[in-house]
């Protein structure tokens, strides 16, 4: 029987469907300690939740598939994974209209500053001191600059467009189907637009490339928002940013060292800070859950992946 290993924090829907088709392993962590004889002989595919190191693709040497559970897998070394012979697969598409629907949330609720009337009301404050209040702040007559205009980015664009705002992005090439205004360098689209939104995957070219440079450019009216990587925001200089008024607010759903988030962030009343759910809704982590099981079945079925990342060689590779 195929045995499939299961690595550390796994979806309970990838558990039980995977556990219909598959005999599973499982450990706690990509650890090649972890990794018995018996496991290195059985193993021909695994699951993992964006941590896949090569040291560890290389204690399995009988591996075919690296199932990812997530759009990014950053964490997973698919260039190593590709010198081996080794399919590495995510989860796209399944997951773009959560992410867009919690991005145009988190704008409004910086904008507006929507959690704190609500809490402003549940607190009591409405009926002993009166009314919250004015937001400084409206999404009226906003320039957006999306920092990455992809799968996500794009339906980010889409539900933008009935909120009448300029929409604008920065992407290394200009994409020729849509017709928001193209700026060839982030800097450039921080100087045109007040509000940013990141949507890039980590990179080495994306590291901290939302820094004090760019916030200086996005201007005292300016609001970043962060549904991409931790990776590219420079949280010093962000905090740097907030704490001298050079933007006028920001909204975050990822941190550079998850799940801790810096503590200085959390005293600005005008920064709203999700922990990392954009896409956690029931419905959808079911749908990325299948997915990653539907990769399984299919490469080990019909010697074919469904959603194959762009490094992974599988053409012609029909061995499992």
């Amino acid at each position: 029987m195929t045995t499939i290993l299961l690595i550390g924090r796994v979806h309970p829907r990838v558990r039980q469907r995977v556990a219909e088709r598959f005999e599973i392993i499982e450990i706690a962590k990509p650890d090649p300690s972890l990794v018995t004889p018996e496991i290195a002989a059985k193993v021909v595919g695994l699951a993992s939740f964006n941590a896949m190191p090569a040291a560890m693709i290389d204690a399995l040497p009988n591996l075919k598939i690296v199932a990812n559970f997530g759009v990014g897998y950053d964490g997973v070394d698919a260039r190593h994974a590709a010198q081996h012979g080794v399919i590495v697969t995510n989860t796209p598409d399944v997951l773009d209209e959560e992410v867009a629907d919690t991005t145009i949330g988190l704008l409004l609720n910086t904008i507006r500053l929507l959690p704190q009337a609500e809490n402003w009301l549940r607190a009591g404050e409405w009926e002993k001191t009166g009314s919250f209040r004015l937001s400084p702040l409206s999404l009226r007559g906003r320039h957006v600059g999306l920092y990455g205009l992809g799968r996500i980015g794009l339906q980010i664009a889409r539900r933008l467009e009935p909120f009448n705002v300029r929409i604008s992005y920065h992407t290394r090439s200009q994409r020729p189907d849509v017709n928001y205004t193209h700026y060839p360098s982030l800097a450039a689209l921080a100087e045109a637009v007040d509000t940013l939104i990141c949507i890039v995957p980590k990179t080495p070219e994306t590291r901290q490339t939302i820094n004090r440079d760019i916030l200086e450019r996005l201007g005292s009216n300016g609001v970043l928002i962060n549904v991409g990587r931790g990776w590219t925001v420079s949280e010093d200089d962000l905090i740097d940013a907030l704490s001298r008024k050079v933007i006028a607010g920001a909204g975050l759903d990822v941190f550079e060292d998850e799940p801790h988030v810096p503590s200085a962030l959390m005293t600005f009343d005008n920064v709203s800070l999700l922990p990392h759910v954009a896409s956690a809704s029931v419905i959808t982590r079911n749908a990325m859950a299948d997915l990653v099981v539907d990769n399984l079945i299919s490469w080990f079925e019909k010697g074919q992946p469904l959603t194959p990342v762009p490094e992974t060689p599988f053409a012609g590779r029909s061995d499992g």
